[in-house]
């Protein structure tokens, strides 16, 4: 095998470089979909050094098959397939003329360049886009490019314990101030995909005093900007003491407060919000008294219970909030003082009456059954832990 690689070898490289357009280097911005194919979703960012496109400008040489060599055998079985049979029989025999040591260095030649055609590690991927995210001479596309990358990269937790040692942590933060709402989104994403029950990026980012921006970004007029901002600040706090903590001490009741209270809330942030609220309440009621001191205030616990009576199931996008709203209260009922603060609500057991009724009527349509006896079952253990409504 070894020897017959050695002889195929040349043959390959000068089918697949004849095969090549003559400006190689011209068609580096379309090998992108290639790379991207054969990194599982990965593309190259654009702002690439020389160096970085000498390599993509081999690798193309040897993909232009368009499904690539994966193995040496597979190189080989192409050769076959694109080479005269007369020149294979030529060099069959000029490779049997070659000394040992002539083999052996064209083996170790071999060896060498397709070491060289590897493709590039996620730690590799991961400097080229922090890379580009740092050199202010890039377009904003550019930018959101290498952010898109990371986004992808990040989700391997090893990777994202990686991102601040590569210096990536402070670039994705930097940009946070971006004057560009598409950056300022995909940063958001960035931190929030990296910190996902992700202790030491959740520090880092406590460290840097990162949350407050995220937190500020919440109240943001864009819905996008506004709802990945939550989904960062829930995943740098979530399952995370000290991140529950610093979002009390930094005003995070009074946030969710407003973004449950306003009219001017969407639908999808409001959803976002009460599933922050039921988390922060689980994760009060599992510290058994550890975070005694950030209780829900009593507005914000109002609030639930006014979403809950207000709310309409007529579409399933719909349903979404009042169910929302239930596990919130659930959550907040196993919290000793907001339990109680929730029996002294007026207008829960309407609420929840009211919500009774019309789960009622849909579970006689089709289309809403299923959801419609989860969504009792739910209200049921709501109203017997609080010993309100009809159960």
């Amino acid at each position: 095998m070894a020897m017959a690689l050695v002889c195929f070898f040349s043959l390959a490289c000068g089918a697949a470089a004849a095969a090549a357009p003559p400006t190689v280097l011209s068609r580096i911005a379309g090998l992108d979909a290639k790379l991207n194919s054969s990194r599982g979703g990965f593309a190259w960012v654009t702002g690439i050094d020389e160096k970085d496109l000498e390599t993509k400008a081999q690798v193309s040489l040897l993909e232009d098959t368009e499904v690539g060599f994966p193995t040496l055998d597979s190189l080989l079985q192409w050769a076959i397939g694109h080479s005269d049979p007369e020149k294979l029989k030529d060099s069959a025999r000029e490779t049997m003329r070659l000394t040992p040591e002539e083999l052996a260095k064209r083996r170790a030649d071999i060896k060498e360049l397709m070491e060289r055609l590897k493709m590039p590690s996620d730690a590799d991927l991961m400097r080229i886009a922090i890379k580009d995210l740092k050199n202010s001479s890039l377009s904003v596309d550019e930018h959101k490019r290498a952010l898109d990358e990371l986004l992808e990269l990040v989700e391997p937790i090893d990777n994202a314990n990686d991102l601040n040692k590569l210096g990536g942590l402070e670039a994705v933060i930097d940009v946070l101030q971006s004057p560009e709402e598409d950056i300022r989104v995909a940063a958001a994403w960035v931190l929030g995909k990296a910190s996902q029950n992700n202790r030491l990026v959740q520090s880092q980012i406590l460290q840097m005093e990162t949350l407050p921006a995220l937190m500020k970004m919440v109240t943001a007029t864009s819905e996008e900007e506004a709802v990945k901002a939550l989904y960062a600040v829930s995943a740098v706090i979530r399952n995370y003491p000290a991140g529950h903590e610093a979002f009390y001490e930094q005003g995070g009741a009074r946030l969710l407060q407003e973004l449950l209270s306003s009219s001017s809330t969407s639908q999808r942030l409001m959803k976002k919000a009460l599933f922050l609220v039921a988390d922060l309440a689980e994760q009060l009621a599992e510290a058994g008294g550890g975070l005694s001191s950030y209780v829900p205030e009593d507005e914000l616990v109002e609030s639930v219970v006014q979403i809950l009576g207000s709310s309409d199931l007529d579409t399933q996008e719909k349903a979404r909030k009042p169910l929302e709203a239930l596990m919130a209260l659930k959550s907040l009922a196993r919290v000793g003082s907001t339990h109680k603060t929730l029996k002294g609500v007026s207008g829960l057991d309407v609420a929840l009456e009211k919500l009774r009724r019309t789960l009622e009527q849909l579970m006689l349509e089709q289309d809403h059954v299923e959801l419609a006896r989860d969504m009792e079952e739910l209200r049921k253990e709501v109203a017997a832990s609080l010993q309100v409504g009809r159960i």
